[in-house]
């Protein structure tokens, strides 16, 4: 007699073919499928900054004009990207950007436009723009969804080469391209790519605009040419400023300070490593064979051990080691900070103020990641005195202008007491007073709260960094402040001595009989001795004959139209953080111990 046997499915299909009735189970179980990225996000367009009208527009220029600048630096070419807003009416808009980069070949076009999750960027450990390989692709998502026009692609590699041109769509089912057009055609330039994306948005000036954006992309970028020209018409030029580019950044392996547990074990797996000592010094960066030996002695492992062979125990014990080791900062050249003096220089094209001053702080480590964080600070001038203090955000050379409340670079500037360098603060808010305040950081990998790239997550390390930073900027401000309130004080005394000078020179010419140019002489000469003895002022304000108010005035509301400005009811709550969302940010509980204890620790410069 014959025995059939089933497979583990055939088993499966027969239980629900012999049971009488199908159970919830089952019905529940039919429903479950894959869910494709592309599908994810088509639904939760909101998480790639797609939320709204007016942030659409700015995010869909966003990520083109940082995959162009990111290109061009990668290709040693100065950058000259040329951005079109073309006004279709009906709040339809077409975005066109051109630029001078390396172009794309052929066959990576179709993905690298047209599929979420690919890129070159992800895996690097080097600081670029770009990271996750979503950007573009998610803006050919959205002009998809709100008008139904597929992208337009325009590339080409070199002068021998021919330009192709694509129109592509976006298949959410599967998260692959779909080449509705492709044909060779004619571009006049040696090399470059441009766009063309229609999207339903809604254009308006401020400070989340798309002409904000661009100025200060073009201050933190001053190697970058870009040719902006808005729906109205009207262009508007940022030429370079330098004709250096950036140090060019190299690749980096992970740094073993933040590492963390998973991400060991993982590593140890995957290593082509055959023993712990060639592991640390093949797979880590900063770690010499001596370092390596000192790590596996203080875990209480041989250094010869294989790496496979680690439990999960003695990966435990591994990293409790690390940070017993003294290991070497990581390198800075996978970084490309803007530097202090290109800080000041941005600060001063646009902000009209009498102080300004800026830091670089040494790199750090967070979850093996290296980075860096800037600061700079400008104070007095033409700055509103009553008005909160403006921040500036960045985060490798990107500016971040949604979601400053949930940014950790404002929670590092709550949490400093700006009453020790001269402004005021209510607990828990930004600083009043004149005053604008940037942070920038650079980073191989920035850790954004989502994949719209809006602010930076919370991690103590960076808040940490960031402080630090601010309360070095607060130093040099605070000098200031009591330098420019000692002046005043002494302006107010000679002030009152000169006041009675000539009363003195009238009495004395009385007394001695003296004429009138006498009297002069005398006056002449107390005025003399009154310099003499209590010193010369000097002018302590720093001269700023960069400011242009050309410049600074663009992207200012106050240039709306009536039409735009009814477009501001489409905007979130979001959009009004900069203006009372310290006012509406959760408070803190401190005690005033704390708070005095802290104030202690950052007047008297104990920072490290």
């Amino acid at each position: 007699m014959t025995q059939t046997t089933l497979s583990p499915q055939g088993k499966e299909e027969k239980e629900d073919h012999d049971s009488h009735t199908a159970t919830k189970a089952h019905e529940m179980a039919k429903k479950q499928r894959d869910i494709s990225v592309a599908e994810f996000f088509e639904k939760n367009r909101h998480l790639l900054g797609f939320d709204n009208k007016r942030k659409a527009l700015l995010t869909a220029v966003k990520e083109a004009v940082d995959n162009s600048l990111d290109a061009c630096e990668e290709a040693k070419i100065l950058p000259e990207i040329s951005v079109e807003i073309i006004d279709m009416q009906n709040d339809r808009f077409r975005i066109v950007v051109e630029d001078n980069g390396p172009g794309i070949i052929k066959k990576q076009i179709p993905n690298i436009f047209a599929k979420l999750l690919y890129g070159s960027k992800f895996h690097k450990l080097s600081q670029t723009r770009g990271q996750q390989g979503i950007g573009i692709s998610a803006a050919a998502l959205y002009g998809q969804l709100s008008t139904g026009r597929r992208i337009g692609i325009v590339s080409k590699i070199s002068p021998k080469h021919p330009a192709h041109y694509f129109e592509l769509h976006l298949d959410t089912k599967n998260n692959t391209p779909e080449i509705a057009k492709e044909e060779e055609t004619e571009w006049k330039k040696d090399h470059g790519t441009r766009i063309e994306l229609d999207l339903e948005a809604i254009y308006q000036k401020g400070l989340q605009s798309v002409d904000m954006y661009l100025k200060e992309t073009a201050i933190v970028n001053p190697h970058c040419t870009i040719i902006y020209t808005n729906p109205k018409a009207e262009q508007i030029i940022f030429p370079r400023a330098t004709d250096e580019l950036p140090p060019e950044t190299k690749e980096i392996k992970p740094h073993p300070h933040g590492v963390e547990l998973g991400m060991l074990i993982k590593m140890l797996d995957a290593t082509e490593a055959r023993t712990l000592q060639s592991f640390f010094t093949t797979e880590f960066s900063r770690v010499g064979d001596g370092t390596a030996k000192e790590i596996c002695s203080k875990a209480g492992m041989l250094p010869s051990q294989k790496p496979q062979e680690v439990s999960r125990d003695q990966a435990e014990r591994l990293m409790k080691a690390i940070p017993q080791v003294r290991i070497i900062s990581p390198p800075t050249d996978c970084l490309s900070p803007i530097g202090e003096e290109n800080l000041k220089r941005g600060l001063k094209k646009e902000i009209n103020a009498e102080f300004y001053c800026a830091t670089t702080r040494p790199p750090s480590v967070y979850r093996g990641n290296p980075f860096i964080i800037e600061a700079a600070v400008a104070y007095g001038g033409e700055l509103g005195a009553e008005e909160p203090a403006r921040v500036m955000r960045f985060a490798n050379r990107v500016p971040l202008q949604y979601q400053q409340a949930a940014c950790s670079s404002t929670k590092a500037i709550l949490d400093t007491v700006w009453r020790n360098y001269g402004l005021q603060q209510s607990r828990g808010a930004l600083p009043i007073g004149p005053a604008v305040i940037l942070i920038h950081m650079s980073s191989v990998w920035v850790p954004f709260t989502s994949e719209a790239k809006e602010a930076m997550a919370h991690y103590p390390e960076i808040i940490k960094e960031m402080r630090l930073a601010l309360q070095e900027c607060g130093r040099e401000l605070a000098r200031y402040t009591n330098k420019k309130r000692r002046l005043t004080d002494e302006l107010k005394k000679r002030g009152y001595i000169e006041k009675y000078i000539p009363y003195v020179c009238s009495a004395l010419g009385e007394l001695l009989s003296l004429k009138e140019n006498n009297k002069e002489e005398i006056s002449e000469s107390l005025k003399k001795i009154l310099e003499e003895k209590r010193g010369k002022i000097e002018d302590i304000s720093d001269d700023n004959e960069e400011y242009d108010e050309e410049f600074a005035s663009i992207g200012q509301e106050g240039e709306e139209d009536e039409g735009e400005a009814g477009a501001k009811n489409d905007k979130e709550g979001d959009d009004q953080e900069q203006e009372n969302g310290s006012g509406k940010k959760k408070r803190r509980k401190k005690n005033d111990d704390e708070e005095n204890e802290e104030s202690g620790e950052e007047q008297g410069g104990m920072d490290e």
